[in-house]
Protein backbone atom coordinates (compact mmCIF):
# COMPACT_ATOMS: atom_id res chain seq x y z
CA UNK A 1 0.00 0.00 0.00
CA UNK A 2 1.42 3.24 -0.88
CA UNK A 3 2.53 5.41 2.25
CA UNK A 4 1.86 9.31 2.41
CA UNK A 5 5.03 10.11 1.66
CA UNK A 6 5.43 8.07 -1.79
CA UNK A 7 2.20 10.03 -2.46
CA UNK A 8 3.86 13.44 -2.17
CA UNK A 9 7.10 12.23 -3.82
CA UNK A 10 7.17 13.02 -7.41
CA UNK A 11 9.44 11.03 -8.80
CA UNK A 12 6.92 7.96 -7.05
CA UNK A 13 3.69 9.26 -7.85
CA UNK A 14 4.07 12.11 -10.62
CA UNK A 15 2.80 12.01 -14.17
CA UNK A 16 6.40 11.25 -15.51
CA UNK A 17 4.54 10.13 -18.40
CA UNK A 18 4.82 13.76 -19.41
CA UNK A 19 8.29 13.70 -20.29
CA UNK A 20 7.01 16.00 -23.74
CA UNK A 21 4.18 18.14 -22.75
CA UNK A 22 1.81 19.12 -25.61
CA UNK A 23 -0.19 21.93 -23.94
CA UNK A 24 -2.76 21.37 -26.70
CA UNK A 25 -3.61 18.51 -25.51
CA UNK A 26 -6.49 18.21 -23.28
CA UNK A 27 -5.49 15.37 -20.61
CA UNK A 28 -1.93 16.76 -20.66
CA UNK A 29 -3.16 20.43 -18.89
CA UNK A 30 -5.61 18.37 -17.07
CA UNK A 31 -2.23 16.27 -15.30
CA UNK A 32 -0.41 19.63 -15.34
CA UNK A 33 -3.62 21.69 -13.27
CA UNK A 34 -3.86 18.63 -10.88
CA UNK A 35 -0.01 18.36 -10.35
CA UNK A 36 -0.03 22.46 -9.52
CA UNK A 37 -2.74 21.45 -7.38
CA UNK A 38 -1.08 18.51 -5.23
CA UNK A 39 1.91 21.15 -5.12
CA UNK A 40 0.10 23.25 -3.02
CA UNK A 41 -1.13 19.91 -0.90
CA UNK A 42 2.72 18.33 -0.60
CA UNK A 43 4.07 22.31 0.51
CA UNK A 44 1.83 22.18 3.44
CA UNK A 45 2.82 18.90 4.51
CA UNK A 46 6.57 19.70 4.00
CA UNK A 47 5.39 22.78 6.60
CA UNK A 48 3.94 20.48 9.19
CA UNK A 49 6.11 17.74 8.89
CA UNK A 50 8.85 20.34 8.69
CA UNK A 51 10.91 17.84 6.76
CA UNK A 52 13.07 18.93 4.01
CA UNK A 53 10.57 20.11 0.74
CA UNK A 54 9.14 17.44 -1.43
CA UNK A 55 6.88 20.21 -2.91
CA UNK A 56 9.25 21.90 -5.91
CA UNK A 57 8.95 19.31 -8.61
CA UNK A 58 5.23 19.31 -9.26
CA UNK A 59 5.76 22.43 -10.78
CA UNK A 60 9.31 22.43 -11.77
CA UNK A 61 8.84 19.50 -13.71
CA UNK A 62 6.30 21.92 -16.07
CA UNK A 63 8.40 24.94 -16.31
CA UNK A 64 6.73 26.63 -13.43
CA UNK A 65 8.26 28.47 -10.45
CA UNK A 66 6.60 29.53 -7.34
CA UNK A 67 5.71 33.39 -7.55
CA UNK A 68 4.36 32.99 -3.90
CA UNK A 69 1.59 30.96 -1.36
CA UNK A 70 -1.48 31.71 0.20
CA UNK A 71 -1.60 31.77 3.81
CA UNK A 72 -4.82 30.82 5.79
CA UNK A 73 -4.58 33.82 8.51
CA UNK A 74 -6.63 31.96 10.99
CA UNK A 75 -3.99 28.70 11.50
CA UNK A 76 -1.21 29.59 8.79
CA UNK A 77 -1.67 27.09 7.03
CA UNK A 78 -0.75 27.25 3.22
CA UNK A 79 -4.16 26.54 0.85
CA UNK A 80 -3.24 28.51 -2.20
CA UNK A 81 -0.02 29.28 -4.47
CA UNK A 82 0.50 31.56 -7.21
CA UNK A 83 2.84 29.65 -9.87
CA UNK A 84 5.17 31.70 -12.98
CA UNK A 85 5.74 29.90 -15.72
CA UNK A 86 9.47 30.35 -16.81
CA UNK A 87 9.61 30.70 -20.84
CA UNK A 88 13.55 31.65 -20.53
CA UNK A 89 14.51 28.58 -18.70
CA UNK A 90 12.26 26.67 -20.97
CA UNK A 91 13.24 27.99 -24.31
CA UNK A 92 9.91 28.08 -25.31
CA UNK A 93 6.15 30.09 -24.86
CA UNK A 94 3.31 29.05 -26.12
CA UNK A 95 -0.26 31.23 -26.20
CA UNK A 96 -1.73 28.21 -24.94
CA UNK A 97 0.43 28.08 -21.95
CA UNK A 98 -0.84 30.23 -18.92
CA UNK A 99 1.67 32.69 -17.20
CA UNK A 100 0.20 32.22 -14.08
CA UNK A 101 -1.78 29.30 -11.79
CA UNK A 102 -3.67 30.14 -9.38
CA UNK A 103 -4.08 26.71 -7.41
CA UNK A 104 -6.06 25.50 -4.03
CA UNK A 105 -6.09 22.67 -1.88
CA UNK A 106 -8.60 20.97 -0.38
CA UNK A 107 -9.34 19.60 3.08
CA UNK A 108 -5.94 18.02 4.95
CA UNK A 109 -7.41 16.15 8.17
CA UNK A 110 -3.95 16.32 10.00
CA UNK A 111 -3.55 18.45 13.11
CA UNK A 112 -2.30 21.55 12.37
CA UNK A 113 -5.11 22.45 9.73
CA UNK A 114 -8.09 20.01 10.56
CA UNK A 115 -10.04 22.16 12.79
CA UNK A 116 -9.96 25.09 10.19
CA UNK A 117 -10.25 23.05 7.04
CA UNK A 118 -13.34 21.19 8.37
CA UNK A 119 -14.55 24.64 10.01
CA UNK A 120 -14.23 25.62 6.48
CA UNK A 121 -16.06 22.41 5.14
CA UNK A 122 -19.14 23.41 7.19
CA UNK A 123 -18.94 26.67 5.74
CA UNK A 124 -19.44 25.13 2.58
CA UNK A 125 -22.09 22.68 3.46
CA UNK A 126 -23.79 26.23 4.66
CA UNK A 127 -23.14 28.19 1.31
CA UNK A 128 -21.37 30.46 3.58
CA UNK A 129 -17.73 30.10 1.89
CA UNK A 130 -17.70 33.95 0.11
CA UNK A 131 -18.03 35.21 3.89
CA UNK A 132 -14.44 33.53 5.20
CA UNK A 133 -11.13 34.95 5.41
CA UNK A 134 -9.61 32.12 3.25
CA UNK A 135 -11.86 33.14 0.50
CA UNK A 136 -11.34 36.70 0.66
CA UNK A 137 -7.86 36.29 0.30
CA UNK A 138 -8.21 33.85 -2.37
CA UNK A 139 -10.22 35.76 -4.52
CA UNK A 140 -8.00 39.08 -3.61
CA UNK A 141 -5.17 37.00 -5.67
CA UNK A 142 -6.88 36.53 -8.09
CA UNK A 143 -8.18 39.96 -8.81
CA UNK A 144 -4.44 41.11 -8.80
CA UNK A 145 -3.28 38.45 -10.70
CA UNK A 146 -5.76 39.24 -13.44
CA UNK A 147 -5.19 43.13 -13.33
CA UNK A 148 -1.90 42.84 -13.91
CA UNK A 149 -1.12 40.11 -16.67
CA UNK A 150 -5.03 39.75 -17.99
CA UNK A 151 -7.80 36.90 -17.66
CA UNK A 152 -6.70 35.22 -20.80
CA UNK A 153 -2.79 34.66 -18.92
CA UNK A 154 -4.35 33.06 -15.51
CA UNK A 155 -5.94 29.49 -14.63
CA UNK A 156 -7.77 28.66 -12.09
CA UNK A 157 -7.58 25.25 -10.49
CA UNK A 158 -8.12 23.54 -6.94
CA UNK A 159 -9.52 20.18 -5.38
CA UNK A 160 -12.75 19.46 -2.79
CA UNK A 161 -12.79 22.56 -0.98
CA UNK A 162 -10.40 24.19 -3.23
CA UNK A 163 -11.77 23.54 -6.27
CA UNK A 164 -15.18 25.40 -4.59
CA UNK A 165 -12.84 28.42 -4.10
CA UNK A 166 -12.02 28.32 -7.25
CA UNK A 167 -15.05 27.86 -8.67
CA UNK A 168 -16.61 31.09 -6.63
CA UNK A 169 -13.81 32.92 -7.95
CA UNK A 170 -13.98 32.20 -11.26
CA UNK A 171 -18.19 32.79 -10.92
CA UNK A 172 -16.94 36.63 -9.58
CA UNK A 173 -14.37 37.34 -12.23
CA UNK A 174 -16.90 36.05 -15.09
CA UNK A 175 -19.69 38.58 -13.85
CA UNK A 176 -17.02 41.06 -14.50
CA UNK A 177 -16.30 39.95 -17.81
CA UNK A 178 -13.17 38.25 -17.48
CA UNK A 179 -13.64 34.54 -18.23
CA UNK A 180 -10.89 32.42 -16.92
CA UNK A 181 -9.48 29.33 -17.68
CA UNK A 182 -10.53 26.83 -14.59
CA UNK A 183 -10.02 23.24 -13.68
CA UNK A 184 -11.75 22.04 -10.74
CA UNK A 185 -11.45 18.44 -9.28
CA UNK A 186 -13.89 16.62 -7.54
CA UNK A 187 -15.88 20.05 -6.96
CA UNK A 188 -18.75 19.33 -3.91
CA UNK A 189 -22.08 19.95 -5.26
CA UNK A 190 -24.54 19.53 -1.39
CA UNK A 191 -27.66 18.19 -2.84
CA UNK A 192 -29.59 14.96 -2.01
CA UNK A 193 -27.61 11.99 -3.28
CA UNK A 194 -29.95 11.34 -6.30
CA UNK A 195 -26.98 10.22 -8.35
CA UNK A 196 -26.35 7.23 -6.19
CA UNK A 197 -29.59 5.94 -6.89
CA UNK A 198 -29.12 2.81 -9.09
CA UNK A 199 -32.51 2.55 -10.56
CA UNK A 200 -32.26 5.20 -13.72
CA UNK A 201 -36.56 5.47 -14.02
CA UNK A 202 -36.35 5.96 -10.82
CA UNK A 203 -33.82 9.29 -10.69
CA UNK A 204 -35.28 10.29 -13.89
CA UNK A 205 -38.37 10.79 -12.04
CA UNK A 206 -37.18 12.11 -8.39
CA UNK A 207 -35.53 14.20 -10.72
CA UNK A 208 -38.42 15.59 -12.64
CA UNK A 209 -40.95 16.13 -9.72
CA UNK A 210 -37.86 18.51 -8.00
CA UNK A 211 -37.72 20.35 -11.54
CA UNK A 212 -41.48 21.11 -11.78
CA UNK A 213 -41.46 22.28 -8.02
CA UNK A 214 -38.50 24.35 -7.68
CA UNK A 215 -39.60 26.10 -11.38
CA UNK A 216 -42.78 26.83 -9.85
CA UNK A 217 -41.29 28.11 -6.05
CA UNK A 218 -39.03 30.35 -8.23
CA UNK A 219 -41.77 31.78 -11.16
CA UNK A 220 -43.62 32.11 -8.06
CA UNK A 221 -41.57 33.90 -5.78
CA UNK A 222 -38.89 35.72 -8.57
CA UNK A 223 -41.34 36.47 -11.63
CA UNK A 224 -40.88 35.12 -14.94
CA UNK A 225 -36.67 35.80 -15.74
CA UNK A 226 -37.26 34.79 -19.00
CA UNK A 227 -37.92 38.20 -19.75
CA UNK A 228 -35.07 39.33 -17.62
CA UNK A 229 -32.40 37.45 -19.31
CA UNK A 230 -29.68 40.02 -19.35
CA UNK A 231 -30.61 41.36 -15.52
CA UNK A 232 -30.38 37.33 -14.48
CA UNK A 233 -26.83 36.86 -12.64
CA UNK A 234 -27.28 32.88 -13.64
CA UNK A 235 -26.93 33.50 -17.83
CA UNK A 236 -24.82 36.14 -17.25
CA UNK A 237 -22.55 33.32 -16.36
CA UNK A 238 -23.21 31.43 -19.51
CA UNK A 239 -19.99 31.95 -21.79
CA UNK A 240 -17.97 30.84 -18.95
CA UNK A 241 -17.52 27.16 -19.05
CA UNK A 242 -15.09 25.87 -16.58
CA UNK A 243 -13.60 22.27 -16.73
CA UNK A 244 -15.19 19.98 -14.23
CA UNK A 245 -13.67 16.35 -13.39
CA UNK A 246 -15.76 14.12 -11.27
CA UNK A 247 -16.11 10.79 -10.25
CA UNK A 248 -19.19 8.86 -9.90
CA UNK A 249 -18.36 6.96 -6.94
CA UNK A 250 -17.40 10.21 -5.21
CA UNK A 251 -20.37 10.49 -3.36
CA UNK A 252 -19.71 14.49 -2.76
CA UNK A 253 -19.44 15.09 -6.79
CA UNK A 254 -21.24 12.77 -8.49
CA UNK A 255 -24.32 15.10 -8.45
CA UNK A 256 -22.60 17.15 -11.25
CA UNK A 257 -23.30 14.28 -13.77
CA UNK A 258 -27.32 14.25 -13.04
CA UNK A 259 -27.10 17.74 -12.66
CA UNK A 260 -25.91 18.54 -16.13
CA UNK A 261 -27.75 15.34 -18.36
CA UNK A 262 -31.17 15.97 -16.54
CA UNK A 263 -31.14 18.99 -18.06
CA UNK A 264 -30.26 18.09 -21.72
CA UNK A 265 -33.31 15.49 -21.06
CA UNK A 266 -35.54 17.87 -20.09
CA UNK A 267 -34.37 20.30 -23.30
CA UNK A 268 -34.66 16.69 -25.29
CA UNK A 269 -38.44 16.36 -23.88
CA UNK A 270 -39.28 19.27 -24.75
CA UNK A 271 -39.33 20.53 -20.89
CA UNK A 272 -36.70 23.04 -21.27
CA UNK A 273 -37.49 26.01 -20.82
CA UNK A 274 -39.16 24.19 -17.20
CA UNK A 275 -35.46 23.13 -16.48
CA UNK A 276 -33.72 26.58 -17.45
CA UNK A 277 -35.72 28.16 -14.58
CA UNK A 278 -35.71 24.96 -12.10
CA UNK A 279 -31.75 24.88 -12.46
CA UNK A 280 -31.00 28.46 -11.43
CA UNK A 281 -32.11 27.92 -7.67
CA UNK A 282 -31.90 24.89 -5.44
CA UNK A 283 -34.81 24.29 -3.50
CA UNK A 284 -33.52 24.53 -0.08
CA UNK A 285 -32.74 27.88 -0.77
CA UNK A 286 -35.95 28.57 -2.35
CA UNK A 287 -37.81 27.53 0.85
CA UNK A 288 -35.05 29.48 3.32
CA UNK A 289 -35.35 32.88 1.57
CA UNK A 290 -39.50 31.68 1.50
CA UNK A 291 -39.45 31.51 5.15
CA UNK A 292 -37.10 35.17 5.47
CA UNK A 293 -34.21 33.79 6.08
CA UNK A 294 -31.13 35.39 3.68
CA UNK A 295 -30.04 32.65 1.59
CA UNK A 296 -27.10 33.49 -0.84
CA UNK A 297 -26.93 32.36 -4.74
CA UNK A 298 -26.00 29.08 -4.75
CA UNK A 299 -21.94 28.63 -5.24
CA UNK A 300 -22.53 24.99 -7.01
CA UNK A 301 -24.68 26.03 -9.28
CA UNK A 302 -23.12 27.01 -12.78
CA UNK A 303 -25.14 26.81 -16.59
CA UNK A 304 -22.20 26.06 -18.70
CA UNK A 305 -19.13 23.09 -17.71
CA UNK A 306 -17.12 20.98 -19.72
CA UNK A 307 -17.36 17.88 -17.60
CA UNK A 308 -15.28 15.16 -17.95
CA UNK A 309 -16.71 11.77 -15.54
CA UNK A 310 -13.53 9.32 -14.78
CA UNK A 311 -15.54 5.72 -15.35
CA UNK A 312 -12.44 3.94 -14.17
CA UNK A 313 -13.02 1.43 -11.50
CA UNK A 314 -12.55 3.24 -7.77
CA UNK A 315 -12.55 0.84 -5.39
CA UNK A 316 -12.68 3.05 -2.08
CA UNK A 317 -14.23 6.86 -1.46
CA UNK A 318 -10.85 7.80 -0.61
CA UNK A 319 -9.06 7.05 -4.04
CA UNK A 320 -12.39 8.24 -6.16
CA UNK A 321 -12.09 11.86 -4.44
CA UNK A 322 -8.21 12.09 -4.35
CA UNK A 323 -6.27 14.71 -6.73
CA UNK A 324 -3.85 11.71 -7.49
CA UNK A 325 -6.30 9.98 -10.16
CA UNK A 326 -6.52 13.25 -12.18
CA UNK A 327 -2.40 13.16 -13.39
CA UNK A 328 -2.42 9.44 -13.83
CA UNK A 329 -2.15 8.55 -17.86
CA UNK A 330 -4.56 5.32 -18.09
CA UNK A 331 -8.11 7.01 -17.12
CA UNK A 332 -11.10 5.79 -18.37
CA UNK A 333 -12.59 9.60 -19.47
CA UNK A 334 -15.91 10.45 -20.74
CA UNK A 335 -16.26 14.32 -21.81
CA UNK A 336 -18.77 16.51 -22.61
CA UNK A 337 -19.70 19.97 -22.71
CA UNK A 338 -22.57 21.63 -21.55
CA UNK A 339 -24.02 25.12 -22.90
CA UNK A 340 -26.44 26.64 -21.02
CA UNK A 341 -29.18 28.31 -23.39
CA UNK A 342 -30.72 31.24 -23.07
Amino acid sequence: METALERDDFNHSGPLHLNTVDWGNMHHRRCIAACLVQGVYVQEHDRQENRQALAPPWWEFFGYQLLYTLLDDVDSSIFGAVYEFQPEVNNYCSTEIPCYVIAFRGTITERDSVSRDLSLDLNLLQNGLHQTSRFGNAMQAVRNMVSVSGASNVWLTGHSLGSSIAMLAGKNMAKTGNFLESYLFNPPLISAPIERIKDKKVRHGIRIASSLITAGLTFAMKGNQESQQSENPFTVLSNWIPNLFVNPADHLCCEYIGYFEHRENMERFGAGAIERLATQNSLTGLLMNAMGWEYQEELQLIPSASLTINRSPSPTFKRAHGIHQWFRGDLSLQSKVYQYKL
